[in-house]
C-alpha cells in the first residue's frame, strides 16, 4: 500500500517479505500474487494487482 501506483520488482518484494538473503525460488512471488488476485480482484471484479512484464507488479493507484 505504500507503494501504491509504482511498479514493485520480484526482488523488492523477496527483500521486503522474505528476506534479502533469501534463497529459494523467486517464482513464489508470482504463487502469492495469484492468491492475493484469487483475494481481493476476482470476487469484485477488480483488476487490482497489475503486472508490468518484465519490470514487476503494481497495486492500481485507483484500486483498479
Amino acid at each position: 500500500m505504500r507503494h501504491r501506483g509504482d511498479v514493485v520488482s520480484k526482488t523488492q518484494i523477496i527483500e521486503n517479505v522474505w528476506d534479502a538473503n533469501f534463497d529459494g525460488d523467486p517464482n513464489i512471488v508470482e504463487v502469492y500474487v495469484g492468491y492475493l488476485r484469487r483475494k481481493i480482484d476476482q470476487p469484485f471484479g477488480r483488476n487490482a494487482i497489475q503486472t508490468e512484464r518484465g519490470m514487476g507488479y503494481r497495486l492500481a493507484a485507483d484500486g483498479g
